[in-house]
């Protein structure tokens, strides 16, 4: 893709040559959610072996918003990288519905399989890479990585040394329409641990949200708590969203999803607040 040699070019080269050892002949698959780092990763692979040995996988299930979705196919047409879609059955395991503080990695651990036997063949990889960075690796609140180790997915990101700042900056230099899209977990992360995933919560979650981006809201989350949706937005919105006239249309929005009562969290935008305090905990 287009663009200036990123400022870090210490840790792109670093990564190139990572993924020319890792491939020399054959392609690569990139776990690809849209987000910035498996956007970065997608197109290092691609200035590495050329966007015809590059193949991005994206799961879907319904912890991914639809909106996720079509943003995810906007970049990597813009990478100009092909999207396989596979269907992921995580929703069907007893223990990723049961929501522990290891949700994540039976979430991966069904996304990596899936690519294992459907698309490594079918597209003839020879390896699968996904977008852990430097500061992921070091998260105590990360099993999915555990899955990564168990089906051999490399993390050229996290193995260079790249942090999601210097994610940030490769991304805007080499024109990544994501470079600077807020973090956006699955929806499965709305859930507090301990209370069953659901579609029929990951559903209202995601309806409430498309909602309140439509009212212009950016990065927020609404955490399911039963009847009760608790917003989280940034610090400077949420004077904005308790005062009318957003106040009104913010509470009819996340009603119409399914939701009883609405609560504006002063916290604000908090990642990891459901895992992190148990992972600590438990450490």
């Amino acid at each position: 893709m287009p663009g200036p040699e990123p400022a870090d070019g210490g840790s792109v080269d670093a990564v190139v040559d990572a993924l020319r050892r890792a491939v020399p002949d054959g392609r690569v698959g990139v776990a690809f959610s849209g987000g910035v780092d498996s956007s970065v990763l997608l197109a290092l692979a691609v200035r590495a072996l050329g966007a015809a040995r590059v193949v991005a996988v994206l799961g879907v299930s319904p912890s991914l918003a639809q909106d996720e979705r079509a943003a995810a196919h906007d970049v990597a047409r813009a990478v100009g990288a092909p999207v396989v879609e596979v269907r992921t059955l995580e929703g069907d395991n007893p223990d990723y519905r049961r929501n522990g503080p290891d949700r994540c990695y039976f979430c991966k651990d069904e996304l990596f399989a899936t690519i294992g036997r459907d698309v490594v063949r079918a597209h003839g990889l020879t390896a699968v890479a996904y977008g852990e960075n430097a500061d992921d690796a070091r998260r105590p609140d990360r099993p999915g990585s555990r899955a990564a180790s168990e089906h051999a997915v490399l993390r050229p990101l996290a193995d260079a040394g790249m942090d999601k700042a210097a994610v940030r900056r490769v991304a805007r230099a080499l024109g990544v329409p994501s470079a600077d899209k807020p973090a956006s977990p699955c929806l499965a992360s709305r859930i507090p641990h301990h209370q069953e995933v659901t579609p029929e919560k990951l559903a209202q979650v995601e309806v409430a949200e498309a909602e309140l981006r439509r009212l212009g809201l950016g990065d927020l989350r609404v955490r399911h708590h039963g009847d009760v949706a608790r917003l989280e937005v940034t610090a400077d919105q949420i004077a904005t969203v308790v005062a009318e006239p957003l106040r009104g249309e913010v509470l009819r929005a996340v009603r119409a999803a399914g939701f009883r009562f609405v609560a504006v969290d002063l916290g604000g935008i908090q990642s990891g607040a459901f895992t992190l305090p148990l992972v600590t905990a438990r450490g």
